[in-house]
């Protein structure tokens, strides 16, 4: 029910309304008003306290009081908030006159642009890719490719173990992507064609040598694969990886545990004038012969300790390192390097986009 003093009251709030100066005094108001505490916020808690005959009456006045002060306020938000928007403008005005920011490009790390390119190349020889975890068991990083306990690889100075665990054993940083390859052939059938990229760890350091580095190896098992379709597979992506259509390459008979027989493949190279070019030269044709990766046929010892019938399968294995195939194709001297997080070395040697080798000689 309106009153003298109601009317009053509601003309004055409306006015302090209207001429509310900035948003905080506006929201002051509010809270006065509507707030829990508030004005109309108390008159409607009252109207309980009326005569039954008299609280329809209020009740429709307060509503009717607490919507027009809603309605004001709104209306005067939106007054002062595209009066201060209009302030703003006129004070941060831009110079369209300026010239451009510049930006910096990031550039494709050396190690990035190497993995890929190796992945797609032998993707384009029908192999797929394969990862594992950078933690491994003793078994599949040692046991299973059959590397004896008193081999070398196995000691503290040479790899990272974690804490022992209760049953005495003890987990491994890998020293090699190979857990992949075993995991692989616990898991699937033969045929498998798989090549696995990934961080390895072990405790080395100097400037050919790193704690972390990077390795992609390779596995092929079917029934018919032999030493033939090995060396062709190596010498095909050595020649696209270094894009020398006649790269000359050699296999020298060597010794690993997890294959029998087993290889290392060199590639041609000169060192004429002091430097190091990968293929023949066009002076001379004077040949060097550089190492680049260890390969073999698995042994069936292996293919044992993965439940495959090594009288009924057969297959091959290789493995490099990619940054020291990084450091030969882009000239780059020191492993280290890669890890310094140089800025300016990694503007020099970085790639502005993605380079995926094409043909031979491309």
């Amino acid at each position: 029910m309106s009153t003298p003093k109601s009317d009053q009251i509601t003309r004055e709030i409306l006015s302090r309304i209207g001429q509310a100066s900035n948003l905080e005094q506006l929201d002051a108001i509010r809270v006065e008003t509507l707030g829990r505490n508030g004005f109309i916020t108390e008159l409607m808690k009252s109207v309980g306290n009326l005569p039954p005959e008299s609280r329809r009456d209020a009740g429709q006045h307060n509503n009717a009081l607490k919507q027009s002060v809603l309605e004001a306020l709104d209306e005067r938000r939106i007054l002062l908030q595209t009066s201060e928007l209009n302030s703003r403008l006129s004070k941060e005005t831009i110079d369209v006159s300026l010239p451009v920011r510049t930006y910096d490009s990031g550039v494709i790390h050396p190690i990035s642009q190497t993995i890929d390119e190796m992945v797609n190349i032998f993707s384009s020889m029908g192999f797929s890719v394969a990862e594992g975890p950078h933690i491994e068991t003793d078994f599949n990083n040692f046991t299973a490719l059959n590397i004896p306990p008193e081999h070398p690889a196995r000691q503290e100075h040479d790899t990272f173990y974690l804490p022992e665990k209760d049953d005495g054993s003890r987990l491994v940083l890998r020293t090699h992507t190979s857990p992949v390859q075993i995991r692989t052939m616990l898991s699937k059938k033969p045929p498998i064609r798989i090549i696995v990229p990934g961080r390895t760890f072990r405790a080395d350091y100097d400037s050919t040598h790193s704690p972390m580095f990077h390795q992609i190896e390779g596995l092929v098992i079917d029934q018919t694969t032999n030493m033939g379709h090995l060396k062709g597979c190596l010498i095909d992506f050595c020649r696209k990886f270094f894009k020398v259509e006649d790269l000359p390459a050699r296999f020298r008979p060597s010794y690993f545990p997890f294959t029998e027989p087993s290889a290392e493949m060199d590639i041609g190279c000169s060192r004429e004038g002091g430097g190091l070019t990968i293929g023949r030269t066009k002076k001379s044709g004077a040949e060097d012969w550089m190492e680049i990766l260890g390969c073999g046929m698995v042994n069936p010892r292996v293919f044992e300790n993965c439940n495959i019938d090594p009288e009924k399968f057969q297959g091959f294995a290789f493995g490099l390192g990619i940054e020291r195939a990084a450091m030969l194709k882009y000239g780059i001297p020191d492993l280290r390097m890669f890890y310094d997080s140089d800025l300016r070395w990694l503007r020099h040697f970085g790639f502005s986009s993605l380079e995926i080798p094409g043909a031979l000689g491309s």
